[in-house]
């Protein structure tokens, strides 16, 4: 019988801090902290204005092999891994697929989708596809992917190997346990180890642009509203400080 590892997930209070921060702020705020590149590039939202965070169950697949793994979609679904990952899920979890690309595979389906969505998962992030969308897109779940096709996810060139393992989703490494941020913006990964301080640097910017938005909206100048100048400091503490006093 296929054994299978859990994840360690992040304490909760993180992930609704990141969901509520947004994914553009959390790859600008991990790029002042030195990554570089945390959007998992490829996968787009397929459902316009949905957004989640969560904690990432993986999913990797390799070149198939057909003395490793058979062609019928239905033959001992026990050995298929893509079954395995949504096993772990508990609510709240993005399942996170490296599935290098490939545009012929549909990774998940409606009758898939649907156990995960009755388990309580979030959404995917799929560098690939998707099939079954005339009723998948029905289900409650957050779908980030490449794009959509009829196969299965074995029909053609790609097998599914491991399940919470280090995978490659995007051109991004994604650990198990990592946080993933997604809205019509894209996806991006926090590394766990870098969430606090992520949602405490990524907090205070929060704060400084919604004081420029309201300034620039009343007609304030650019230069000194954005980025917030040393000269508009003052009249940002005393704007934050009537926030906070506020019932």
């Amino acid at each position: 019988m296929i054994q299978t590892n859990d994840i360690t997930r992040p304490p909760q209070e993180w992930v609704n801090a990141l969901h509520h921060i947004g994914a553009a702020t959390v790859t600008s705020t991990l790029s002042r902290m030195g990554i570089r590149n945390a959007h998992m590039f490829g996968p787009t939202s397929y459902k316009p204005g949905r957004a989640m965070a969560g904690p990432a169950l993986t999913l990797q697949f390799m070149p198939k092999r057909e003395d490793l793994y058979g062609a019928d979609e239905y033959a001992q679904p026990e050995l298929q891994l893509h079954r395995h990952v949504l096993y772990h899920t508990q609510p709240g979890d993005v399942v996170v697929v490296d599935a290098r690309g490939d545009m012929r595979s549909g990774i998940f389906g409606e009758m898939m989708l649907t156990y995960f969505r009755g388990k309580g998962g979030a959404g995917v992030v799929i560098d690939g596809c998707l099939r079954d969308f005339p009723n998948a897109k029905a289900i409650d779940l957050g779908y980030w992917i490449r794009g959509l096709t009829p196969n299965f996810h074995t029909q053609t060139d790609i097998m599914p190997f491991a399940v919470n393992v280090p995978v490659a989703c995007g051109g991004v490494l994604v650990m198990p346990g990592d946080i993933v941020v997604a809205d019509d913006d894209g996806a991006v990964v926090v590394p766990v180890k870098l969430a606090e301080e992520v949602i405490a640097q990524a907090s205070r910017h929060h704060e400084w642009e919604a004081f420029s938005k309201e300034r620039l909206t009343a007609g304030g100048e650019l230069k000194r509203y954005y980025p917030l100048s040393e000269e508009a400091r003052p009249e940002y503490e005393a704007w934050l400080r009537a926030q906070e006093a506020r019932p």
